[in-house]
């Protein structure tokens, strides 16, 4: 089986946040994923392509593209653990066990790295044989064909790295249907400030408000007379 060390750190670095020092990369990056050859010849072409594209456009533009494809949403979400568990309390326990699973192999994560965030578990896979590697990918394959569908459908050039990512799993791309994601006005709207809920300090129209009488203490109370 062909080594694929390189090129899963080189797609881990294409998916990183692009700012000056990752596209100072970028051409090492993309020569290092044809050396290695461990995707198609058409896969490369199409990195490459993105790499050329984030060296020419502005760099504000491409920084602000990447937060509104990767940080605005879960559909497109490179925390793979937000398209299992979402809010649940099952997150927590499943990201401890996941950092077992790096400290086990010997890979530590600084305090500011979240496990399930896709580029970690790039440079896991990374660090493994060709064999664990697809394997241990390969689990996370149908996350990552909701994340390549919906990359597709919003035409992101990024599409082609999750792809990439897919076929070192020894998985096909494909499209499937994905949830569309909530408008971010509505999930990020404030409650209603007199909606009547009782959490918040006050009851529905036309119910008892109820009130609560505070007794002053005896030192007030001789204070006050």
């Amino acid at each position: 089986m062909k080594q694929t060390r390189y090129t899963l750190r080189a797609l881990a670095r294409l998916l990183a946040y692009p700012d000056d020092q990752l596209r100072s990369e970028l051409g090492l990056l993309v020569d290092a994923i044809d050396e290695e050859a461990a995707l198609p010849a058409a896969r490369r072409a199409e990195l490459r392509a993105l790499a050329i594209g984030l060296q020419r456009l502005d760099p504000m533009e491409i920084e602000s593209r990447y937060v509104e494809t990767f940080d605005r949403g879960r559909a497109t979400s490179l925390h793979l653990f937000e398209h299992v568990h979402g809010d649940s309390r099952d997150r927590g326990p499943a990201m401890i066990d996941l950092a077992q699973t790096y400290e086990k192999a010997g890979l530590f994560l600084s305090p500011e790295e979240l496990p399930d965030h896709l580029c970690v578990v790039l440079e896991f896979a990374s660090t493994q044989s060709p064999q664990v590697a697809k394997s241990f990918l390969g689990e996370v394959a149908h996350i990552l064909n909701a994340i390549f569908s919906a990359l597709l459908q919003r035409e992101s050039p990024y599409a082609a790295v999750i792809a990439a990512v897919l076929e070192m799993a020894g998985e096909k791309p494909q499209a499937v249907p994905i949830t569309q994601d909530e408008p971010m006005d509505e999930s990020w709207a404030e409650p209603q400030a007199f909606d009547g809920c009782s959490t918040r300090g006050q009851a529905r129209p036309g119910e008892a408000q109820p009130i609560h009488i505070v007794r002053p203490s005896r030192s007030a109370e001789r204070a006050a007379a």
